[in-house]
């Protein structure tokens, strides 16, 4: 007699690696923006009025 085992889903073994990391959120991204809103603030305060 022959049993038929369900072998589980393999994992994604780079999950692992990046918890082990503790992988989390990227950093910077909202300061760069500010920036980048400060500058085109400043262009437009510096643009002569017609």
């Amino acid at each position: 007699m022959k049993f038929a085992i369900k072998t589980l889903k393999p994992r994604n073994p780079l999950v692992a690696a990046s918890r082990m990391r503790r992988a989390g959120v990227h950093r910077g991204g909202s300061a760069r923006q500010q920036a980048g809103r400060a500058l085109r603030l400043e262009l437009e305060r510096l643009r002569p009025s017609p």
